[in-house]
């Protein structure tokens, strides 16, 4: 096991479907109580790893650790955990009240405790009074509530979450995700969420995983993922990112001297081993932190000239997209939807200055 205090760890794990990898030598751990999200396209493999950790897969390889415990032997009836699917598997000739105790027939407990337990179980998904309610009287997000009570009703040490608001509509899913959130924090037990929604992981999460092709990109917080990623690939799938091609000049006193395709020559400070005189690399910067005016500012920042080319209004921002010589795209820039810089507003074609402050770059590995 890779670390003793680990709840859940996932030491050397792949996974292979004949000649596919699913999963690519995958290690790492999640603590007890964290809301931990699987994010990733589309076969990266984070359903696969849910479906390792459940029992329903075997490892072609390494092992999963629960609770110290290593769990290849394990069948998934009897590991602590439960897992919610993104169809919610609500059985429809059943009611609510029995769809939520059907985890509990087995389990030889009292009809009086089970009865306590799913009435405890509905006040904690706000459906009281639902207990006697079919699955076609049920909304999506009450259905989806539904499902979380049968797999909490059990009492898993684990809950295994595979895209569970992905049925739902934009507004009720936001909704739904800070309920879940909410659920968790009360009950207190580790959620593991697949999700291929960047914003939704980011809201719901208190570290992240993400994965491409197999494997684990970059293990975070939300925060670090986002200001701090460690590679292209992450920066490009956590919100949105500028890229600039850049080749390092020289590095002094932790500073490094960039010749940038399209922002100049610049000066930034530089840390990272990848950093060093003749290494090609990319400057990245995200696009809330470039400051757009109609005149060069002369507050002494880094500044470039560009053409505004077009722009997308999302509500509250606006988001402008600047050509500039030397790159290869055009950099957006996000304004609030009152003009960043209070001046007249800028048309399309209009020549516009970008600058910006030197801690808002990310120095990136050239892939």
């Amino acid at each position: 096991m890779t670390n003793n205090d680990a709840f859940v760890s996932l030491a050397d794990v792949s996974k292979h479907f004949g000649s596919v990898v699913a999963v690519d030598h995958l290690s790492f751990t999640i603590n007890s109580g964290e809301f931990f999200s699987l994010l990733g396209p589309s076969g990266c493999g984070k359903t696969t790893v849910l479906r390792m950790l459940g029992g329903f897969e075997s490892p072609t390889t390494g092992e999963v650790y629960i609770d110290g415990v290593p769990m290849s032997e394990v069948p998934p009836h009897h590991r602590p955990t439960n897992m919610v699917f993104q169809n919610y598997a609500i059985f429809p000739h059943l009611n609510v009240r029995a769809n939520i105790a059907y985890g509990l027939r087995y389990d030889k407990i009292e009809k009086a405790e089970v009865a306590r337990r799913v009435e405890e179980a509905l006040e904690m998904v706000k459906l009281p009074g639902f207990g006697k309610r079919r699955s076609n009287e049920l909304s999506g997000g009450q259905r989806q509530r539904v499902a979380l009570a049968r797999a909490l009703i059990k009492r898993p040490k684990v809950l295994l979450l595979d895209e569970p608001l992905g049925a739902l509509d934009k507004k009720l899913r936001e909704e739904m995700q800070l309920e879940l959130r909410a659920l968790q924090e009360s009950v207190g037990i580790t959620f593991i969420f697949v999700t291929h929604d960047q914003e939704e992981a980011l809201t719901l999460s208190s570290r992240i995983a993400v994965m491409a092709r197999g494997k684990a990109l970059q293990v975070a917080s939300p925060k670090d993922l986002y200001n701090h990623p460690v590679s292209v690939e992450v920066a490009d799938f956590i919100g949105q990112m500028n890229f600039v091609k850049a080749q390092v000049m020289d590095v002094r006193n932790g500073e490094a001297l960039l010749d940038t395709a399209g922002l100049g020559k610049i000066t930034t400070s530089a840390s990272s081993d990848f950093v060093r005189k003749g290494a090609a690399i990319i400057v990245a910067i995200r696009p809330e932190k470039l400051l757009l005016s109609a005149e060069r500012g002369s507050d002494g920042r880094a500044s470039v000239q560009g053409t505004i080319k077009t722009s997308t209004y999302l509500g509250d921002r606006n988001h402008i997209y600047v050509s500039v010589d030397g790159c290869e795209k055009p950099l957006a820039v996000a304004t609030p939807e009152a003009q960043a810089s209070g001046e007249k507003p800028l048309d399309r074609e209009s020549t516009v200055w970008l600058s910006w402050a030197d801690n808002a770059l990310i120095l990136l590995p050239h892939d």
